[in-house]
């Protein structure tokens, strides 16, 4: 499917699905772009891999409307399974299985796409083809349940949380193959809860929380919506009183961690000799300072009040 295609890949209108009392989705609307990777952004809990689960017809909507490639699960699911790829959160592969035996498996369930020995060459694992599947690391057991959803050669391709529990080389080794399938044209709906991994993979993105979309836009348009360039975070050997920092020109918010204070800021060249200023004035020592330009993790806490690593 070609970017100039003015058919969603992926469309989705008033989606809802509760379990008992807990509204997991909580009516939902996005549409996903032909050739670009679109981001669900969110803590766990937030309803995001619900939603991937339907979207890929795996879980029945309670109510609303998806479309994948035009195409609705109720009418034409035997055609949408042989246009998807789908990498699940967690893929149980059978350990005894070899890595190429395992992709010949799942190469026999399509109609057409590049040959068992072509996916392993494109998640770059030919040197682990005769291994067992039980035998190989976390990186390589993911970058298999990637080749498994690139087999049939996908138009459309589900990556749910692919990178977590993994140490951060194979991460970016990940980010790298993604970044690829970008280059060549290929769709992706990516759910995470890694913000830098969003700011670095996806066109765009729809941040979760709750079951419900709380923003969305390109990761730019969104850390601009905020407001801020920059957040410097520090740390004193006592409390230190938040009025004062408030009352500091270019600080747009102060919020309190566990073991440190974050400022929001505009201007970090005029902000930051005031903190330390302001810290002497109050005959505090700063134990720790570092800053960081505004991130898609620093918007999450502008719309909630939290960190998604304090979920």
């Amino acid at each position: 499917m070609s970017r100039a295609s003015s058919t969603p890949a992926l469309r989705v209108q008033g989606l809802r699905k509760a379990f008992q009392d807990v509204h997991a989705v909580n009516g939902i609307d996005f549409e996903v772009r032909p050739g670009e990777c679109f981001g669900l952004l969110g803590p766990n809990g937030a309803g995001k891999t619900t939603t991937i689960e339907i979207c890929e017809g795996l879980t029945p909507a309670d109510s609303g409307v998806v479309e994948v490639l035009g195409l609705r699960w109720e009418t034409h699911a035997a055609e949408l399974r042989q246009r998807l790829g789908i990498q699940l959160q967690e893929t149980q592969l059978a350990e005894k299985l070899t890595v190429l035996e395992t992709l010949e498996l799942f190469r026999s369930f399509f109609r057409q796409g590049p040959s068992a020995a072509e996916a392993l060459a494109l998640v770059q694992l030919e040197e682990k083809r005769n291994a067992r599947v039980g035998g190989l690391s976390g990186g390589q057991k993911q970058r298999l349940a990637l080749a498994c959803a690139l087999v049939g050669d996908p138009a459309l391709l589900f990556l749910d949380e692919p990178t977590t529990g993994l140490d951060p080389q194979a991460r970016r080794q990940l980010w790298d193959l993604i970044d690829q399938f970008k280059r060549d044209g290929r769709t992706i709906l990516l759910t995470t809860h890694y913000m830098d991994e969003a700011q670095q993979l996806c066109e765009r993105v729809a941040i979760m929380d709750h079951g419900r979309i709380i923003a969305h836009g390109t990761p730019r348009e969104l850390i601009a919506s905020i407001g801020v360039e920059h957040v410097v975070a520090f740390a004193t050997d006592r409390p230190v009183a938040l009025a004062p920092l408030e009352a500091i020109s270019g600080v747009k918010a102060v919020r309190t961690a566990a073991d440190r204070v974050e400022l929001q800021v505009t201007e970090l060249h005029t902000c930051v000799p005031a903190l330390l200023a302001e810290v002497d004035r109050q005959g505090l020592r700063l134990t720790s300072l570092t800053t960081h330009s505004a991130t898609l993790e620093d918007v999450f806490v502008s719309l909630t009040g939290r960190h998604l690593r304090d979920e």
